[in-house]
């Protein structure tokens, strides 16, 4: 999976980006060079970031202009064992909170954040769901 960022200038050695800090220190990025982010989320699944202008670059005219979308580009639903520890270091690095951590009708806590055109919601099981591991 590859998620496109806005292309805004990211300074590297003072202050991570928000791809960097968000998902550490349980995910460090296992490709951090510049234009490419990439964080190994499991034995068979990465998780790739790339500039507009990179993917724009790599794939031609066979996609459609990045920089030219309009609306939510993505959503990223990590179920994590600390879903407000995640949301705090998404805002930190800059993201907008779209809404705080709160219980869900499906059975997840959520909160919801908005980096570079994207949402990345953060989730994990309600403590009253927990006990619901059975059929009713």
């Amino acid at each position: 999976m590859f998620l496109t960022a806005r292309d805004k200038p990211i300074d590297r050695q003072s202050r991570p980006g928000p791809q960097r800090g968000v998902l550490r220190p349980h995910c460090a990025p296992s490709l951090d060079v510049p234009g490419m982010t990439e964080f190994r989320l499991s034995a068979a699944c990465v998780l790739g970031l790339m500039p507009e202008a990179g993917i724009k670059r790599l794939l031609g005219s066979r996609l459609p202009d990045p920089a030219q979308a309009a609306g939510i580009r993505a959503e990223l639903y990590l179920r994590v064992a600390n879903a407000l520890e995640y949301h705090r270091r998404a805002l930190e690095a800059g993201a907008i909170e779209l809404s705080e951590p709160r219980d869900r009708d499906w059975g997840d806590r959520v909160a919801y954040a908005g980096p570079d055109g994207h949402v990345l919601a953060f989730a994990e099981k309600q403590v009253a769901n927990l006990a619901d591991t059975g059929p009713e």
